[in-house]
């Protein structure tokens, strides 16, 4: 009898040995998969960084591989928000550049020469990797069937809530925040389920890991004591909770203080009280349970209640007195916004301005998600069925992401994770049921009134009937199964074919380069943006510094390398207001604050002739109303609306519109470019007076190909008078392509 029992149990090793390879290998080509459905930008451009933000963080990523650890700690930037320059080194996220960093001399060590840009280019492919790895094992972790592990994996690795902030050249912090956000999760409900020291000191070490890369540390930071509190309120207080939630807060809030940005913040600040009073609550439920085992019922109810009381109000009472004295900082603006969406449009306006800031249209969640929209309330409600700890986590984790994702467009990145996960446990056990050859056995309970019901079983479905061993007919029949199966193929392939689509045609065109239609249908890149800070860098002095709205600021310092008077860490609000209000207002006015900031040139960005509808026209009032918030006296947003309430920029613009300087270098000599009487503004369909505007204080110095990027330079006191024909000078090239291009418009449709 052993040998046929060794032979079972040998078969039984080899059978899981071949399942454990086969995850494996798939693993990694759901891995190469993400890789490469993030390499478009790469194939269809060049390697290079996108947005705004990425070009900073590649900035100091260069810094810190040049000038080392220590001296990118202490890097006081003297070259940005002029004339106060910025403590960048304690104003900063380190972890992407650090991480980057890392990875470049690491390469070195082993002689692999790579150049830091295609480092940082290729950091969120990489990385989205081992998010979906993360994922996988997230999800084991929450479902019994390993196939629902595997499917939240492809699920990650490719749709487009993530890939929107991760493909090629998207060097921002999410690059790696998402998977430190997804490995923390799995380390903490490991350490919940087995109440481990040494995994909550791993979620706590990886949570460090996190606050030392996003802001959105804060997620984590009240998700994981919201679970507890939970748990407790639900009668699951157990050792195992107590060991893990008390070993990560301490020693991971020990860990985010050491982060310079963040500092104090996690006893200092509202928005980290929730982890702090979970921790004392936790102190208080295991100091009451271990009480109730040494005294008497009665005697340990008369002390619970009266340490109930006094322990609320001592505490409720300690952290208002704190609030009030300042000790506790308030919630701030951009937190604050997140419970009254209201909030920021009236009271901060410059986070109002941020498109990614603003509420999230239904149509993005089935744009990014697809059909993953409906199987996701399906995996939540199937975690209602079992409800164990780590399944609580999910519904809580769903609720709260759900509502943050719909207030603001950028939080749909803490969504996505927790959708894959619901989604790929609805749908493998959809797969499960339907895949598997036996139909399920009919079950009777046991108890003793089930006598007649079994034997009505036994005479209705006899196991000697062929119908009953294989159904032609039912929910579990062949016919169902193959078209549950065939259903579940066909969703798949568009759900592939969906987020390859969005994927190459939506999320990957970085925003320097710009890809247009010419009239024939034909592809035409537009390049106006780098063939402008290519002319800053080429044309001017090297601390000539730059004045423009502050979404361009990084990139001016990246690909310019010219100082600038803001940028887009948007800290000091007064700053972009005085910026806003040179922008806003008459020459006269905005002179002086050019001179007294001793800018040099200055730059807009107008999309009329293109039709491109970023441009600073269309931002302008964003530029008036935190313009006014500091200076509501000198700057009205209500004096560039028409008596009917509208915003025109045609003869009918407010005479206010029309001297400001913003109007001004947008539509300076755009006349020359059309008929007498026929320039046209093709972002807002509208056209222009017949005589353009007049500069005096400012002259043209540089205009890109397309009229996408605009420069003028401030003129010196002796120049101020100076009629603008005798003051402007153009180098031979550039007037060459001037006299060129004004033959006639180019129509363009930018995509």
């Amino acid at each position: 009898m052993a040998a046929p029992e060794e032979g079972q149990f040998l078969k039984q090793a080899n059978s899981q040995s071949t399942r454990g390879l086969l995850r494996v290998i798939i693993l990694c080509l759901i891995a190469g998969a993400a890789i490469s459905s993030r390499l478009f930008s790469v194939i269809r451009f060049e390697s290079i960084i996108h947005e705004f933000d990425p070009w900073f963080n590649f900035r100091a990523t260069k810094y810190l591989v040049q000038n080392g650890f220590y001296s990118f700690w202490d890097w006081f930037d003297d070259r940005t928000w002029h004339p106060l320059g910025r403590v960048t080194g304690g104003t900063l996220y380190p972890g992407l550049m650090v991480t980057s960093g890392a990875i470049y001399h690491f390469l070195r060590f082993l002689s692999l020469p790579v150049d830091i840009r295609n480092i940082c280019v290729l950091l969120a492919p990489g990385f989205s990797g081992l998010t979906a790895f993360a994922t996988y094992l997230l999800t084991n972790e929450m479902a019994s069937s390993p196939s629902a592990g595997l499917l939240a994996a492809a699920f990650m690795g490719i749709t487009p809530g993530y890939i929107s902030r991760s493909v090629a050249g998207s060097y921002d912090n999410e690059a790696i925040a998402i998977f430190l956000l997804v490995f923390t999760f799995y380390l903490w409900i490991k350490a919940v389920k087995l109440g481990s020291i040494f995994w909550g000191a791993l979620t706590a070490l990886f949570y460090g890991y996190m606050v030392s890369a996003w802001g959105g540390y804060v997620f984590i930071t009240n998700l994981l004591p919201l679970h507890a509190f939970v748990l407790i309120c639900m009668g699951r207080y157990s050792p195992r909770l107590y060991v893990s939630y008390t070993s990560w807060f301490a020693l991971g809030t020990l860990a985010s203080m050491q982060i310079p940005f963040v500092g104090f913040l996690p006893i200092r600040s509202s928005e980290h009280m929730s982890a702090l009073g979970v921790f004392g609550l936790i102190q208080l439920v295991g100091g009451v349970d271990f009480i109730r085992a040494q005294l008497p019922s009665k005697q340990f109810q008369t002390l619970l209640r009266t340490l109930i009381l006094v322990i609320f109000v001592v505490a409720f009472g300690g952290l208002v007195l704190l609030t009030v004295s300042g000790v506790i900082a308030p919630w701030s603006g951009r937190f604050y916004s997140l419970w009254d969406t209201g909030y920021a449009k009236i009271h901060i306006p410059i986070i109002a301005s941020v498109s990614e800031h603003q509420p999230t249209a239904w149509p993005a969640f089935f744009f990014d998600l697809s059909m993953m929209i409906w199987l996701f309330p399906a995996g939540v409600y199937m975690c209602f069925r079992t409800l164990s700890d780590e399944q609580v986590f999910v519904v809580i984790y769903a609720v709260l992401a759900s509502y943050f994702a719909g207030v603001m467009v950028r939080l749909m990145l803490t969504l996505t994770p927790i959708v894959c996960v619901a989604s790929a446990i609805a749908f493998s056990q959809i797969l499960d049921t339907y895949l598997n050859l036996k139909s399920p056995k009919v079950d009777v309970k046991e108890n003793a009134s089930s006598e007649p019901a079994k034997v009505v079983a036994a005479a209705v479905l006899p196991d000697g009937l062929r119908s009953t061993r294989n159904p032609l007919v039912g929910i579990y029949s062949y016919a169902s199964k193959l078209t549950v199966v065939g259903s579940a193929s066909i969703y798949l392939m568009l759900f592939v074919l969906h987020c390859t689509w969005v994927t190459s045609n939506a999320y990957s065109s970085p925003s320097v380069v710009l890809a247009s239609r010419l009239p024939d249908g034909s592809q035409h890149i537009i390049d106006d943006y780098r063939e402008a800070y290519y002319w800053l860098r080429q044309n001017t002095a090297d601390n000539a510094k730059i004045m423009s709205w502050w979404d361009y600021g990084y990139q001016i310092g990246g690909m310019a390398d010219r100082p600038t008077l803001v940028d887009n860490n948007t800290w000091n609000n007064t700053h972009i207001a005085t910026v806003g209000k040179a922008m806003s207002s008459r020459e006269e006015v905005s002179y002086p604050i050019m001179r007294q900031h001793e800018v040099d040139y200055v730059l807009v960005v107008f999309g009329g002739l293109l039709g491109y509808s970023g441009d600073d026209i269309n931002k302008f009032l964003w530029m008036v109303r935190i313009a006014e918030g500091i200076w509501p006296d000198e700057v009205k947003e209500r004096s560039f609306f028409t008596p009917r309430g509208e915003y025109r920029i045609d003869d009918e613009a407010t005479p206010t519109m029309r001297n400001s300087l913003m109007y001004k270098m947008s539509y300076y000599n755009y006349n020359s470019l059309f008929p007498a009487g026929q320039a046209q503004d093709r972002v807002r369909n509208s056209r222009l007076p017949a005589e353009g505007p007049q500069l005096s204080t400012i002259e043209e110095a540089f205009t890109s190909e397309n009229w996408i990027i605009r420069i003028y330079k401030v003129k010196d006191l002796d120049n101020f008078g100076r009629d603008h024909q005798s003051a402007v000078s153009f180098d031979k090239g550039h007037k060459k392509k001037r006299a060129t291009k004004r033959k006639g418009p180019r129509v363009l449709r930018v995509e």
